[in-house]
């Protein structure tokens, strides 16, 4: 029995691997389609989980710091195979897009293509996407003036402190005034999710987030190596990033263009092919990576970006039925999610806007992109497509 045991497990994680891995190879169109992508492989045709516990486990990572899409799938492959589901999740969701980035990076500087009219194409399908998010996720959190009010204001923060720490100050001020303004308005009615993860475990998990997240900054400060500096940038940005993948563009354009790692130009065109690959939009950074060093480079940033979230969903899951009913953090996360869209407003201005738009030509341009996003609903590979050739198109004309 013991045998058969082991053997059922195995093919459990197995069959997680090769239905996310489906899913890596074909869920283009960022976090929230990924999410209806997810519901429809896992919730209705597997039945892996049911709708309320699908749904519970969704506000969870919608609450976390990180990639909410990569986490809801890291969650289901929990619930359904143990740690080692949620790891083959992981790989097979994930995997595909980094592979293309990375090779996307080598032949960008193999070919010195940075120069090329596409590849300012691609910084104008940025500034189309960028704008996309911000009016979507601006109407869902930012429903009323006072979080609009918040927004504007981390907005204003994040242009005038441009580092690292304004963007933190950002977060913990929207987050004290989420408290302070919205925590009547929780919601009573919480479902339950059941987790195949002890609390022990748990434990251990988030202990080692904010261990790591302390200490890696001091390390860096003590010991001088470049791939620890790597590790310690981007497994911070992975773990204070409320929002999604969008909103991890000025963190890391703070901490690799700053920092000399990756020049502007090769940055914006990499955020715009990031978005032509399907999976999850942290693996930009695998393309930043891979821009700095290599293959080497590609593995050690994506494993450092993505790790906060494995240990979060991984930490949280067995405590999240009791947190949730919390009104004090239902009203944090309200303040919180209002500060993400200006921190999205922000990045739109710089380093998006600045760097893409600097003629009639260029806004045309990323007018019509949005409109293609927007209005028509084009998937977002084609809009890629489109843009990549208008900027040959301007090229060519200029």
């Amino acid at each position: 029995m013991a045998g058969s045991s082991k053997s059922g497990a195995r093919n459990s994680w197995l069959e997680v691997l090769k239905v996310s891995l489906k899913l890596g190879l074909t869920s283009f169109g960022g976090p929230a389609a990924h999410l209806g992508y997810f519901h429809g492989e896992y919730i209705r045709k597997r039945k892996w989980m049911d709708e309320r516990s699908y749904a519970d486990l969704v506000a969870l990572c919608q609450f976390l710091p990180g990639p909410a899409s990569s986490q809801v799938g890291i969650g289901i492959g929990t619930v359904r195979a143990g740690l080692v589901g949620g790891i083959a999740a992981w790989i097979g969701f994930t995997m595909p897009s980094v592979i293309a980035l990375a090779l996307f990076a080598m032949l960008l500087q193999s070919f010195d293509l940075a120069s090329e009219g596409w590849i300012h194409g691609l910084k104008i399908v940025a500034v189309a996407i960028v704008a996309h998010a911000i009016a979507g996720m601006g109407q869902k959190l930012t429903p009323d003036r006072s979080r609009i009010t918040i927004a504007v204001a981390a907005a204003v923060v994040t242009l005038l402190v441009p580092n690292a720490a304004g963007q933190t100050i950002v977060l913990l001020l929207a987050a004290a005034c989420g408290w302070i303004w919205f925590r009547r308005q929780a919601e009573a009615d919480v479902p339950v999710l059941d987790v195949p993860v002890s609390r022990r475990t748990a434990v251990v998990c988030l202990v080692l987030f904010f261990g790591l997240l302390v200490a890696l900054p001091l390390l860096r400060g003590w010991i001088s190596s470049h791939w620890l500096a790597v590790f310690d940038s981007y497994y911070r940005s992975g773990s204070l990033v409320f929002g999604g993948g969008h909103v991890v563009l000025p963190l890391l354009e703070k901490e690799t263009v700053a920092a000399g790692w990756v020049s502007k130009e090769a940055f914006l065109a990499g955020y715009g092919a990031t978005q032509a690959v399907p999976g999850p939009l942290f693996t930009f950074a695998s393309y930043l990576g891979a821009i700095d060093g290599g293959w080497i480079g590609a593995a050690v940033a994506t494993f450092a970006i993505f790790l906060p979230a494995y240990l979060l969903v991984t930490g949280t899951l067995p405590f999240w039925n009791v947190m949730r009913t919390s009104p004090a953090l239902q009203g944090v996360l309200a303040g919180v999610n209002a500060a993400v869209v200006g921190l999205l407003l922000a990045a739109l201005y710089d380093p998006l806007w600045t760097s893409a738009i600097g003629s009639a030509a260029d806004f045309a341009l990323a007018a019509v992109l949005y409109t293609m996003l927007a209005y028509w609903r084009v998937p977002p590979w084609i809009v890629v497509v489109t843009g990549a050739l208008g900027g040959i198109g301007l090229a060519v004309l200029q």
